[in-house]
């Protein structure tokens, strides 16, 4: 396997690859755009609704659950921190954002979220969250503070 990052995925391909990495989230964009969700990761409301598609249709009903669970799915974790490494440093401003806001940025909405991630978490991924700690002012044992 190689270290050599994957090619960024175009700006409108983003929602297919939702699809395509994380298969659970497909009922949830179905019932969102009220159609198959591999018709409806296509149209051009999928991307502009991003924002919404990474909230509802995968950090809520997917990533949020196995963080919080007490015996998580190895396996959706290392798939949905690979689809957030993919997107977290996209060059389009709209992916970028959804990402940090709709993702990192909920890590920090309940005590534990971030130590459950953190091991999952990729290159891109880590150094985008150490950046969004640090402009918060948190500190975490173990992630970006010395254990007491």
């Amino acid at each position: 396997m190689s270290n050599v990052p994957a090619q960024e995925t175009p700006e409108e391909e983003v929602p297919a690859l939702l699809l395509r990495m994380i298969p659970e989230s497909t009922g949830f964009i179905a019932e969102k755009y009220d159609e198959p969700a591999e018709a409806a990761v296509l149209t051009r409301d999928a991307l502009l609704d991003l924002y919404e598609v990474l909230t509802e249709c995968f950090a809520t009903p997917v990533l949020m659950p196995q963080l919080e669970s007490v015996s998580p799915d190895a396996d959706v974790l290392e798939r949905c921190w690979d689809f957030v490494e993919r997107i977290v440093s996209h060059s389009s401003g709209h992916v970028g954002g959804a990402v940090y806001f709709e993702v990192l940025e909920q890590l920090l909405n309940a005590d534990g979220l971030l130590e459950a991630a953190w091991p999952y978490m990729k290159d891109r991924t880590r150094a985008r969250t150490l950046m969004m700690l640090d402009f918060f002012d948190v500190r975490v044992p173990g992630i970006n503070r010395d254990n007491p």
